[in-house]
C-alpha cells in the first residue's frame, strides 16, 4: 500500500539524507563500531546538514518546522543503511522538545544557535542507580545557595546516551522534598554545562547493542548550576517529564518498526544470494513463508506508526496511544528481526552481517522509555482497569 504519511520534501529530505549516510557513514561505520561511539566531528557534519535544526525556530538557525516526520525518516534511513548516528539521536528527539517548551527567551538565545551547528550537543540525565522506571525515587539534590545565585548539584545518573560527548545535560534533580501526597514534587530540571567543576563523566557503559551510541555513567559533586539555568519551574520537572514521554515513545516506535522492515531486507538479499543443497535458500517453501509472515507483521507496524505519526503532528497522541504504539512495534520487532536472523543461518550470529548487529540493538527497545511492562500497565489504565 502506498504510503500517505510523507509529502515531497519529506521524500527530498530522504534522498538527500541517503546520499549522505551512503556517503559519510557506511564507509566508516565498523571504525565507529570498534571505538564504541561515533567521533565527535561528525556531528558538526549533521548540523551543516541541517538534521538538528529541523525543528528549531528560525529565529534561532532552524528551519523552524512543527513535525516529528522527519527524525522518523532519519531512523528509517540509517536501520535501511544498517548504521546509527550514535548518540546524537537524543539531541533532537528527547532534548529539544524541552528547550522549546520550558527554555525561556534569554535561554533559547543562548543555547539554540549552538545546538543547530553540533557545536553544543545536548543530553538528558533521568535515570539513576537503583530508580529505573521510578524517577520520583531519584536522590539526585540540588539546594539553592544562600545568596540565591546558583544551585549545588549533588547525585549520580547511570544509562545517558550521549553523555560522553554532551556539553550541556538537562539533568533530573530534586530541589525540595516530596509531599506526603505526592512524591513526584520537588523535582526541577537544571541544565548543566559539562565543564563544570565537580561534573565527571565515569564508565563509558558496555552495552549488548547499540554499540555506536556513547551511554555514560555521570556524577556530579557540588556543581554549581547557575539559577539562570534552571529549565522551567522549581519543583515543577516530573510534570514536563510526563508530558515529553508520548513523542519519546513514538520515537522507539518508529525505531522499531524501521529496524523490522531493514531485518526483513537483509534477509530477503541473503536467502536470494546464499545456496544450500544445490539450490538458493529463497527457494526453500520454509523461507518463503517466514519472509511473507514477517513481511505481514512490518506493514501492520508500519500503519500503526503512520497512524501515530499523524496523530503525534496534530497534537493528538495520547500516552496511552504512544504506549500502545510503542509496545505493538518493539514486539513485532523481536519477532521479525529474530526470524530474519535465523534465516541467515550461522552467519546471522557474526556482526560483521547487520543482522546480527540489529538483534542486539532492538533489544533494548522493550526496555528503554518505559518497559513491556509499563507500557501496559498505561494502556490497561486507559481501559479503565
Amino acid at each position: 500500500m502506498r504510503r500517505t504519511v510523507y509529502n515531497e520534501d519529506h521524500e527530498a529530505f530522504r534522498s538527500t539524507l541517503r546520499a549522505f549516510v551512503e556517503k559519510e557513514v557506511v564507509p566508516v561505520y565498523d571504525e565507529w563500531y570498534q571505538a564504541g561511539q561515533a567521533p565527535r566531528d561528525f556531528y558538526y557534519k549533521l548540523g551543516e546538514l541541517g538534521v538538528f535544526g529541523i525543528e528549531v525556530p528560525e529565529e534561532y538557525g532552524g528551519a523552524g518546522e512543527e513535525t516529528f516526520k522527519y527524525q522518523a525518516i532519519v531512523s528509517e534511513e540509517c536501520a535501511r543503511a544498517g548504521v546509527s548516528f550514535g548518540g546524537s539521536g537524543v539531541h533532537v528527539a528527547l532534548c529539544l522538545p524541552y528547550l522549546k517548551a520550558y527554555a525561556t527567551e534569554d535561554q533559547k538565545k543562548r543555547w539554540l544557535p549552538d545546538f543547530v551547528t553540533g557545536r553544543t550537543m545536548f543530553a538528558i540525565a533521568m535515570t539513576e542507580p537503583g530508580t529505573g522506571s521510578d524517577l520520583a525515587g531519584m536522590k539526585t539534590t540540588a539546594k539553592l545557595s544562600e545568596d540565591g545565585t546558583h544551585y549545588v548539584l549533588n547525585g549520580a545518573k547511570t544509562f545517558i546516551t550521549g553523555g560522553v560527548h554532551a556539553d550541556r545535560v538537562i539533568v533530573c534533580a530534586r530541589t525540595s522534598a516530596p509531599k506526603e501526597d505526592d512524591r513526584r514534587f520537588g523535582i526541577s530540571l537544571l541544565v548543566v554545562d559539562t565543564k563544570a567543576e565537580g561534573y565527571a563523566v565515569g564508565r563509558k557503559l558496555d552495552k549488548l547493542g547499540l554499540k555506536t551510541s556513547d551511554t555514560a555513567e555521570l556524577s556530579f559533586t557540588d556543581v554549581k548550576v547557575p539559577v539562570e539555568d534552571l529549565l522551567g519551574e522549581e519543583n515543577k520537572g516530573f510534570s514536563y517529564l510526563g508530558q515529553n514521554l508520548p513523542q519519546e515513545r513514538l520515537g522507539i516506535a518508529v525505531g522499531a518498526y524501521a529496524q523490522a522492515a531493514a531485518a526483513v531486507r537483509f534477509a530477503q538479499g541473503y536467502v536470494q544470494d546464499r545456496t544450500v543443497f544445490g539450490k538458493t535458500v529463497a527457494s526453500f517453501q520454509n523461507t518463503k513463508f517466514e519472509l511473507a509472515a514477517c513481511k505481514a507483521e512490518v506493514d501492520a507496524a508500519e500503519a500503526v506508526v503512520d497512524r501515530a505519526l499523524e496523530a503525534h503532528d496534530a497534537g493528538e497522541l495520547t500516552a496511552a496511544e504512544a504506549a500502545s504504539a510503542k509496545l505493538f512495534c518493539t514486539e513485532v520487532a523481536h519477532r521479525v528481526i529474530d526470524r530474519c536472523l535465523q534465516l541467515h543461518g550461522g552467519y546471522g550470529y557474526m556482526n560483521e552481517y547487520p543482522i546480527a548487529r540489529l538483534y542486539a540493538d532492538n533489544r533494548v527497545n522493550r526496555i528503554y522509555g518505559g518497559t513491556s511492562e509499563v507500557m501496559k500497565m498505561i494502556i490497561a489504565k486507559s481501559m479503565g482497569l
